[in-house]
């Protein structure tokens, strides 16, 4: 029985699972950027792949590793690590998988052309990939990394030939989309599906599904409305308000579990002039208030996150203190939620030179997280109660993501969430300084640098002994979140919601696909 789908399968025969396979539909709130599996570092990509496009490894539901392309892997020495490949692998066009393929597909991410958040942060300190036998390849790194496997482990893996050139039009046209996962490419309609089919050959065995359907439905009401009326089996991201009405159904049932995803706000805290803000007059202003820590501390303690949970999120959420889960190397315990405490917020600002407060732009999207709108609001108007001359923009993710990582905004509402067993990649791909030369800080879209924090994680995540290092990970994130680098404000608790005869397995890591979804008994 395959180790990929191990979990599923179990499950399935637990169940009694028909025979005979049978087709799925989805309902999904976002489409993918792009049906290329390097092309950004985003759950909504990740949630197509991963139907199509196999890894080097598994990383189940509950953030454990699995052996899955990759049967095996070994330290030669500090600097070298040696991958056995899976025997028997075929893509969906027949030829067989190959250690090129995989040197190809771990290095290609790098290359990727303007992607909105780069995979390339998971290649950072990795020097070259060796081909040395047809299933087997030799991983060089520039320093010691103990947690390879995590970083490049997630990698899709990808069919050498395609060549370096390949981009956007290769694989949205479904040319270069050539996977060898449980299910094959067969369409796509922009905006609205993805079409996939079982691969008769896969090497894990039969999928459970003759045919995957993959609707984009945006709006959460209609795609409420396509689960009620059968023409979606599963979808996801319900929202908060419709968790009640859902459970009390007896044709529905709702699957939930915390998330890894971290809901936070981004500050501007590096450049001298900062595009959003003003004077009370709604003036710009000449310097930029968030440099300070006082700053951006009196903003943490302006935000009531027992009260965003409660009546903004009816509940389906944790208040944060961190970006770091406690199930991921890299939590501190210790830190905790900053005390909701406006007066002191207001004191705060006073020490450090603005009264009288400043004016702020909240920019956030309105289609990525539930009621991230309505978040930007409740944020806002603690803000101005805070005594900050407020406005709010919601934009849909697609344009705001760009408009991000431009550096458009001043103080904006992103979030990140990883299925990997640490939290190596965020620390280093949102926190750390931002170094396109060793594609470290990609993430980093406030361009946000602490040398004290930088040299505190790459000695952390050099380290061997998993204690020692996930130890010094904590107190690398406990640098970073008492300067208030970014401002945590809830962990994310996700519902999927299932017409009856479906089973799903929630994914810590946010995934909706084919992957976790079984026929009930």
């Amino acid at each position: 029985m395959i180790i990929r789908h191990l979990l599923l399968l179990a499950l399935a025969m637990a169940l009694g699972g028909p025979a005979q396979a049978l087709d799925l539909t989805i309902g999904r709130s976002t489409e993918q950027h792009a049906m290329d599996p390097h092309f950004v570092l985003l759950g909504n990509n990740t949630s197509t792949a991963e139907n199509i496009f196999d890894r080097l490894v598994f990383i189940d539901p509950d953030l454990k590793m699995h052996p899955s392309l990759a049967t095996s892997w070994q330290v030669v020495d500090p600097l070298t690590w040696e991958i056995t490949l899976r025997a028997g692998v075929r893509f969906h066009d027949g030829a067989e998988m190959t250690a090129e393929d995989v040197a190809f597909s771990i290095m290609r991410p790098r290359n990727v052309k303007n992607s909105p958040a780069s995979m390339g942060t998971w290649l950072v300190g990795v020097k070259s990939v060796e081909v040395t036998a047809p299933l087997t390849v030799r991983v060089h790194t520039e320093a010691p990394m103990p947690l390879l496997m995590d970083n490049i482990g997630p990698i899709f893996v990808v069919r050498a030939k395609i060549g370096p050139d390949a981009g956007n039009e290769e694989f949205n046209s479904g040319a270069a989309t050539i996977g060898t996962g449980p299910y094959r490419f067969v369409s796509r309609v922009p905006g609205e599906r993805v079409d996939l089919a079982a691969n008769p050959d896969y090497w894990g065995g039969k999928p459970v599904y003759d045919r995957v359907i993959l609707k984009f439905i945006s709006n959460d009401a209609a795609r409420i409305a396509a689960l009620l009326s059968g023409s979606v089996d599963v979808t996801e991201r319900i929202p908060p308000g419709d968790i009640a009405t859902l459970q009390s159904r007896p044709d529905i049932s709702l699957f939930s579990v915390q998330s890894t995803r971290v809901i936070y706000l981004a500050i501007d805290s590096v450049r001298d002039a900062s595009p959003t803000l003003t004077d009370r007059d709604g003036k710009p202003l000449d310097r930029n208030p968030l440099r300070d820590r006082r700053v951006r501390q009196a903003l943490s303690m302006m935000i009531n996150r027992d009260a965003i949970v409660a009546r903004v999120l009816s509940g389906a959420g944790v208040p944060a203190g961190q970006m770091v889960p406690d199930v991921q190397g890299g939590h501190d315990p210790a830190l905790t939620p900053t005390p909701f405490d406006p007066e002191g917020a207001k004191k705060l600002l006073a020490e450090a030179g603005w009264p009288n407060g400043f004016g702020v732009t909240v920019h956030t999207s309105n289609n990525r997280v539930p009621k991230d709108g309505e978040l930007g609001q409740a944020i806002g108007q603690m803000f101005s109660r805070g005594g900050l001359r407020v406005q709010v923009e919601a934009q849909p993710y697609t344009t705001y993501v760009a408009q991000a990582t431009a550096g458009k905004f001043s103080l904006f509402v992103f979030s990140y969430g990883s299925n990997a067993t640490s939290a190596a990649l965020p620390l280093a791909g949102i926190l750390h300084t931002n170094d396109p030369a060793r594609n470290i800080g990609q993430l980093n879209r406030t361009r946000y640098t602490n040398p004290t924090y930088d040299r505190a994680l790459e000695a952390a995540l050099e380290e061997f002994d998993e204690t020692k290092r996930n130890t010094a990970m904590a107190a690398a994130t406990r640098i970073a979140m008492v300067d208030y680098a970014i401002l945590p404000l809830y962990w994310q608790k996700l519902y999927w919601a299932a017409r009856k005869g479906f089973t799903v397995t929630p994914d810590r890591g946010e995934s909706t696909s084919a992957l976790y979804v079984v026929p009930a008994k």
